[in-house]
């Protein structure tokens, strides 16, 4: 088929540019190892959470607790895992609702000319908005959940995948295989999921790692803001959040949850990057 390579096709490119760029790999390696540390070693009672002690409390990395206790003498690293789980996982969910949702928008805008204009101004109006402004507005709207966080983090998002989309589908839908098809009698819908979203999905896979890491940024503001997540539900921004007010006798409660997100967030940026470089053909040659 005609058209440009799907991201399996792209698979030897990526290899190749992770071995001229050692900092991909590496960046790569350090988000697995983050993410297996979250979902696995608190999994395996590895690390555990404690109960609250009062002698414990506000104590530095020790022995005892590595990254040291919280305001309630609570294991800072046993948290730091667990709230990895859902600052990652929100991350990912929003990748995942918000590329869903653009792909749809952006596939109708593309497509169908009469839908373009409205479609097109309705993204333009919200790209309008900045991104941490508008989920304060949607979050304050919805409330302030965990699935409501997910849902207006997604709504904020979806427009740059809409917009990537519907610039990519404007293009092959003029192509020549794409006029075959309709030729041949081939249904609407067929020709948009196998002509052209199967064309379209290396800057797709792009944007998602890039919103992945946005996505995990905005919800720690958010966090941090107090009109996040549910405190009981511990988050690193919400982590951030509780342990500002004792900077100055414990800076560590917000060192190890601020280094974890600056960590996930510049690996999944600098690993985005790859992507980019190993998907497209024109920067691939390059490389």
């Amino acid at each position: 088929m005609a058209g440009s390579a799907s991201p399996l096709a792209a698979g030897p490119g990526f290899r190749k540019l992770m071995l001229q760029r050692p900092s991909v790999a590496v960046t790569l390696a350090i988000f697995l190892l983050i993410v297996a540390a979250c979902f696995l070693l608190p999994a395996l009672g590895v690390t555990s959470i404690g109960g609250m002690s009062v002698r414990n409390r506000l104590t530095g990395p020790s022995s005892q607790h590595l990254l040291g206790a919280d305001a309630f003498g609570r294991d800072v690293l046993g948290r730091l895992l667990v709230a990895g789980r859902t600052s990652l996982g929100i991350g990912l969910g929003v990748a995942i609702l918000s590329s869903a949702a653009g792909i749809v928008i952006g596939l109708v805008a593309g497509f169908f000319r009469r839908l373009d204009t409205p479609l097109s101004r309705l993204i333009d109006a919200m790209m309008a908005f900045p991104d941490i402004l508008l989920a304060l507005s949607l979050v304050a709207i919805f409330g302030g959940s965990m699935a409501n966080v997910m849902l207006a983090l997604s709504v904020v998002y979806t427009p740059r995948i809409a917009r990537i989309v519907r610039a990519s589908t404007l293009v092959i839908r003029e192509l020549p295989y794409v006029e075959a098809a309709r030729a041949l009698g081939t249904r609407t819908v067929t020709i948009m999921l196998t002509h052209v979203l199967r064309n379209i999905m290396s800057p797709i896979l792009v944007q998602a790692t890039f919103i992945f890491a946005y996505a995990m940024l905005a919800e720690a503001g958010l966090s941090f803001l107090g009109v996040g997540v549910d405190p009981k539900i511990p988050t690193w921004g919400t982590m951030v959040n509780e342990g500002r007010q004792y900077i100055d006798s414990a800076f560590f409660l917000i060192l190890f949850p601020g280094l974890a997100i600056a960590l996930s967030v510049l690996s999944l940026q600098i690993v985005g990057d790859g992507l980019r470089d190993a998907l497209d053909p024109k920067l691939a040659k390059e490389t």
